[in-house]
């Protein structure tokens, strides 16, 4: 053990054993796609296209590394097996694999992108000799790894997408299987039992050397920082469910009873009826990639287009029989409600703005306008020079009397590739964004919030936290793995050169800072105080931004159309 390293004996000669078989060639020439061949969201500007065409196609050589984190924690025993070799799991040939036109038109593919590969490789996790995630970070500079070496379920998307866009599968299908075992065990904090169909927030590989025994331990947030369960963890599941179906064209891993089971199980718990009067998610604050006290509590935007996104990609999965078909027709009353609320009252522009500046209040009827009663005098100062003439997004949050005027970009983004958002409102998504670049971009994509919370409203929304203070962290912090989302929303709006600037941002520091969880400052100047270097879904963040550029088909596997038989829902005109 050296710095948190942990190496074995063999793994040298493993990697140098590795050499690729007739059969991965003949897989992956069988996979490959044209630029329009998954299309039908958008069209995309002709220049772009023609980029695309004449564009150099990279092959990088694959290389495994087996070396891990340092083990650490205090996490409940799931399950053990005994170890077995780690040979397996990856049947199909690294790199992007698009075709080369002729040997005359092959250069060396960008150092980033290789250097991003090899660190994406050595961060994968092994149980039983199959690879079945990717730890967080590998920092091996930090003294302590915290729960940095652990497999996260939201985490782990962004590296599942780049490995199913370069044709790599084992790995995803084991992460799935081995997610949806965890789901079926007990789930306790303290005494309180969770709910059957919650899925873990990560889980961490324990190697016994001696023994040869590999053992599994899952956080459902009986460890994490406040005891929260992980409530977009089930749908980041269901998510990439389709996104592997949809790679793979293969359904059957999908079709089996455990999966079905599986999607029902975390559905079921969003489905079940109490005493909300909205179709939204209530939820407590730190339950989703904002994990800390930060003011999300109610109906986060995050959660709820994820909500929605998984509900959609639930209506392809589930087969029509059994228990689905009562689930089925839950999940379309459900969805109808849902965009119908989401389009009506988080949706925020110009005309919007000045409506709720206009407001009565204290309204008793059913044709009251002012719905949630909302004080005008809540708008926040600086909303009113944010908003530009064009442009508009999904609010933070909607409840009672309160409206949380925040921009979150995560719940934005997934709007977009959901189809939550209308056309209109995704084109004027995109375009607060080239509005309002650099506040939202700055010099390091991508703001997780804006804006930042300070003073007397820092103190009592999170706390005092030391990590979310101004500008840092979650609040108000930039992070590099949105990346991956803002490329795939400017790709579905035709939008590509705002991802092509992005990228390009990314490209003049990621690497040289070490791969940074995320930077601070008002315009994502400096490397987080509290950033973990080598930041796992930084890098693959990277990496699916510049695959989805490279073959915009990619997207297929994390977007949705708008449903064509679902009424697009009209602004009334007591909005306007």
């Amino acid at each position: 053990m050296e710095n948190g390293i942990k190496k074995t004996p063999s793994s040298d000669k493993i990697n140098s054993g590795m050499k690729k078989t007739p059969s991965s060639d003949k897989i992956n020439s069988g996979m490959k796609k044209t630029p329009s061949s998954l299309l039908s969201i958008t069209e995309l500007d002709d220049f772009y296209f023609q980029h695309l065409s004449r564009s150099p196609r990279l092959n990088i050589e694959r290389k495994i590394s087996l070396d891990g984190c340092s083990i650490s924690g205090n996490l409940r025993h799931i399950d053990s097996h005994e170890c077995m070799s780690p040979l397996g799991g990856f049947g199909h040939r690294a790199g992007f694999d698009t075709p080369n036109s002729t040997s005359d038109n092959v250069y060396e593919p960008h150092m980033m992108v290789v250097a991003a590969w090899d660190a994406l490789r050595k961060s994968i996790v092994y149980f039983r000799g199959q690879p079945v995630g990717t730890v967080a970070a590998c920092d091996f500079t930090s003294e302590e790894a915290l729960n940095y070496d652990q497999v996260f379920v939201r985490d782990f998307v962004p590296s599942a997408l780049a490995f199913l866009m370069n044709g790599e599968y084992d790995i995803v299908k084991n992460f799935l299987l081995k997610t949806l075992q965890l789901q079926s065990w007990e789930k306790k904090i303290d005494r309180f039992k969770l709910g059957e169909g919650v899925m873990p927030a990560s889980f961490k590989v324990l190697h016994d050397s001696n023994k040869k025994i590999d053992t599994i331990m899952a956080d459902f947030g009986e460890s994490a920082i406040g005891r929260v369960a992980p409530v977009d963890s089930g749908f980041w599941w269901i998510i990439l469910l389709r996104a592997y179906t949809r790679s793979t064209g293969d359904s059957t891993l999908s079709e089996t009873p455990d999966c079905q089971k599986g999607i029902q199980l975390v559905l079921s718990l969003c489905l079940a009826e109490g005493f909300d009067t909205f179709p939204t998610l209530l939820c407590t604050d730190g339950c989703c990639m904002i994990d800390r006290r930060m003011g999300i509590y109610g109906y986060p935007i995050e959660i709820q287009a994820l909500f929605f996104m998984a509900l959609r990609c639930a209506l392809q999965l589930l087969k029509p029989e059994g228990e689905s078909k009562e689930l089925l027709e839950r999940i379309m009353t459900r969805l109808h409600a849902l965009s119908y609320h989401m389009r009506s009252y988080f949706w925020l522009d110009f005309q919007q703005l000045n409506g709720i500046y206009r407001y009565k209040t204290e309204e008793y009827s059913h044709t009251a306008v002012n719905k949630f009663n909302v004080i005008p005098d809540s708008i926040p100062d600086w909303l009113f020079d944010f908003m530009p003439n064009r442009g508009g997004y999904f609010i933070g949050n909607v409840s009672p009397a309160r409206m949380d005027f925040r921009w979150f970009a995560l719940g934005n983004c997934i709007a977009i590739l959901a189809s939550l958002a209308t056309p209109e409102q995704s084109i004027a998504i995109m375009d607060l964004i080239e509005e309002r670049w650099e506040e939202l971009v700055g010099e390091m994509p991508l703001k997780a919030c804006f804006p930042a919370i300070d003073g007397h409203e820092w103190k009592s929304v999170t706390g005092c936290d030391p990590k979310n203070t101004r500008w840092s962290y979650h609040n108000g912090g930039s992070w590099p793995v949105l990346l991956w989302l803002l490329t795939a929303a400017c790709i579905k709006t035709g939008r590509p050169h705002i991802a092509k600037k992005a990228i390009d941002l990314a490209e003049r520091r990621l690497l040289k800072d070490g791969w940074p969880e995320y930077y601070d400052g008002k315009l994502g100047r400096y490397i987080g105080k509290q950033s973990r270097k080598y930041q796992t879904w930084s890098i693959a963040g990277y990496l699916v931004a510049k695959m989805m550029l490279e073959d915009p088909s990619n997207l297929g596997m994390i977007s949705l159309e708008e449903d064509r038989e679902k009424p697009v829902v009209k602004r009334s005109s007591s909005w306007s």
